[in-house]
């Protein structure tokens, strides 16, 4: 295809993905605040299982800041929303439009990506949802007595948003470990020689990347990447040994490796 018609079929292509991104949002605004299973309630039900769990001990209640923050939150939560359930649509005209300039084994191995990568992300977003309230009950927990706390829905929802991001992309890391070890970056034998500081690493990263100080918060993180760590190097492992069998009897040692010969 020529240059012009690359750029003809990416405009469609994105046309289509805004097209559907907007009756999503339409549908979203039906949606927005529903009294069983809204978005709004949605938003806010680690919020209130928080506040819930702490009782009489604080005072907190949520707000919207100026007359158009009521407007503001709902475009913004039905737009996320909107962005959130339409991805599998546009992410397949991103897919579409980039697949027929791979080769036969890019395709397979993108295939094999996608397919593991979204319920991966999907239940690191899920695991974050489960985990939130209890990290909010920890840091509202900090209000001195005395004080009544007033969470801003502006700053609670880039919180909220923040977090449950931060989990889909951590359980998203042991499959580009993978994937590197496919690339020949990485080997499994190095995987296990530095298995210590991985977990060190993972344990730091999980405390940072959790804003509560209870060590539930960052359990619920840095296991199940743990297990996805094991997973990922007993996959490098079975690659390795596969792809050892095929090679040459000179190809037993590193590149940058001086032979016995």
């Amino acid at each position: 295809m020529a240059l012009s018609d690359h750029l003809r079929e990416l405009r469609a292509r994105l046309l289509k993905s805004v097209l559907f991104l907007i009756v999503v949002f339409f549908v979203a605004l039906f949606f927005f605040q529903r009294p069983d299973d809204g978005l709004l309630g949605l938003v806010l039900g680690p919020y209130n299982d928080a506040r819930d769990a702490l009782g009489a001990s604080v005072q907190t209640q949520a707000y919207v800041q100026g007359a158009t923050g009521p407007l503001m939150l709902q475009l913004k939560l039905c737009g996320m929303a909107a962005l959130v359930v339409s991805s599998p649509y546009w992410l397949y005209q991103i897919w579409a439009f980039i697949v027929p300039g791979l080769h036969d084994s890019e395709k397979k191995w993108s295939r094999i990506f996608a397919a593991v990568a979204g319920p991966l992300f999907l239940i690191g977003v899920l695991t974050g949802y489960y985990v939130l309230p209890k990290g909010l009950e920890v840091l509202i927990g900090f209000t001195p007595a005395g004080l009544d706390n007033l969470v801003e829905f502006d700053a609670y929802f880039s919180f909220f948003t923040r977090m449950l991001l931060v989990f889909g992309i951590a359980f998203e890391i042991p499959l580009f470990v993978i994937m590197l070890n496919l690339a020949g970056v990485v080997s499994g034998k190095a995987l296990g020689k530095y298995r210590p500081w991985i977990i060190l690493g993972t344990f730091v990263f999980a405390a940072v990347a959790t804003p509560s100080t209870d060590p539930f918060s960052m359990l619920m993180l840095a296991i199940p990447m743990l297990v996805l760590f094991a997973a990922a190097e007993v996959i490098a492992r079975s690659v390795d040994r596969a792809r050892g069998r095929g090679q040459g009897a000179t190809d037993q040692w590193d590149d940058d490796e001086v032979s016995p010969l």
